[in-house]
């Protein structure tokens, strides 16, 4: 089904370019169904990959298949909803002519004006360079975001410590081990006392991407680095990719927690399933409550949770501090809206009756190498003790 509306939405988005580009190029016949053609087959491009990797067959070939495609698709998206937009201007302003009366020589004067600042080609052309701009983003690396986060029974000893999160690398066939490279270089700059990996690490199998995340052996943080699973993993294997976490120092957090000394005095750091985890695998249900039951009531407790809509369950188990991803703070724009709509916070710091939550907008990307107006990024969370005055 999910393939079905897919495509069925590629189909539109590719045809209505097409359609409203194609006959504008004073092309022969030959070349009018070529181009036809072509936008047929670019609409299929974003999805042979995915079903490809389903069935097992994963290998470089593949991946360069998927980069056009989805490259390809950032572009087309960027064109549809261009070509659309001006297109129900149009209509807008010519609905309004009718009602309003303007002298015919200044009316013909601004739909001329109207229709060579916004033809068809020109649209691509800008659309082009917005996808330039955006693969430029999603390639260069993530951005060290930094947040202070402050509770009022941290104890002393805690006082600016430092937490790095990284959420939503997506490993697989287009970010590689050179991207992993400079996300460790990153985290090895701002020297963290611990790491908090949220989830969707891996588009992928074990077999065919262990070697790309083989650096991350080298992410090491004082207190330790610890990982939860997202709803990619679990399409990827989870069971192998939480060995592999495992065997690359990560202490994989299964609804379970880590108490952390540090001077006598403790915090806890626990870990949930993906939201939707039991869907897949039915003994992975998240919850909350396990994962904090083993806890004194006064001991700060922060909690890594894949989606920020676990916030409900884990306000309710007494947390102070919900760390997540899985937005991607929307990547790029108007997927901005669609992000917003399902998912009860989107990107950065809120606080949720009391239960703090941040929103990493992910380390990576998925999908088209597009990032719009969204930065990747690698959190720092200083956490701060409130000073009552």
């Amino acid at each position: 089904m999910f393939f079905i509306i897919a495509l069925g939405v590629f189909l539109l988005m590719h045809g209505y370019v097409g359609w409203r580009i194609i006959p504008t190029l004073n092309l022969n016949s030959f070349q009018y169904v070529l181009a036809f053609v072509i936008v047929f087959i670019f609409s299929f491009m974003p999805l042979i990959p995915i079903l490809l990797r389903i069935n097992g067959h994963e290998s470089r070939l593949v991946d360069r298949l998927s980069f056009l495609g989805y490259t390809s698709l950032g572009f087309f998206t960027l064109s549809f909803l261009a070509l659309l937009t001006k297109d129900v201007l149009v209509q807008c302003i010519s609905i309004i002519n009718r009602f309003i009366k303007i002298e015919q020589v200044a009316d013909n004067s601004k739909r001329e004006f109207l229709k060579q600042s916004v033809a068809g080609v020109s649209i691509l052309g800008f659309t082009g360079i917005a996808s330039a701009y955006g693969l430029y983003n999603s390639r260069k690396g993530p951005t060290v975001i930094k947040q202070d986060i402050y509770l009022d029974r941290l104890p002393t000893e805690f006082e600016n410590f430092t937490i790095a999160q990284i959420s939503d690398l997506h490993v697989g066939p287009t970010i590689k081990r050179p991207y992993v490279e400079d996300v460790l270089k990153s985290i090895g700059r701002i020297n963290p006392d611990l790491i908090a990996v949220t989830g969707d690490l891996v588009d992928g199998s074990v077999s065919y991407l262990r070697n790309e995340l083989d650096p991350f052996k080298d992410m090491i943080a004082r207190y330790g680095t610890y990982f939860v699973t997202g709803n990619h993993e679990y399409y990827s294997g989870v069971g192998p990719w939480l060995d592999a976490t495992d065997q690359l120092g990560m202490t994989n957090l299964v609804n379970t927690n880590q108490v952390i000394l540090k001077s006598n005095n403790k915090i806890a750091i626990a870990g949930i399933t993906d939201f939707r985890a039991h869907q897949i695998q039915t003994n992975h249900k998240s919850d909350p409550q396990l994962a904090l039951s083993s806890l004194p009531k006064d001991i700060i407790k922060i909690v890594l949770a894949h989606q920020p809509n676990s916030i409900h369950a884990v306000h309710d188990a007494g947390a102070d501090l919900q760390l997540s991803g899985h937005t991607h703070g929307g990547q790029f724009w108007p997927f901005t809206y669609a992000a917003r709509l399902a998912n009860i916070y989107m990107a950065g710091h809120y606080d949720h009756y009391g239960t703090q939550i941040y929103v990493n907008r992910g380390t990576g990307y998925w999908g088209p190498p597009l990032r719009l107006g969204v930065p990747s990024e690698i959190t720092l969370l200083r956490l701060k003790k409130n000073v009552k005055i």
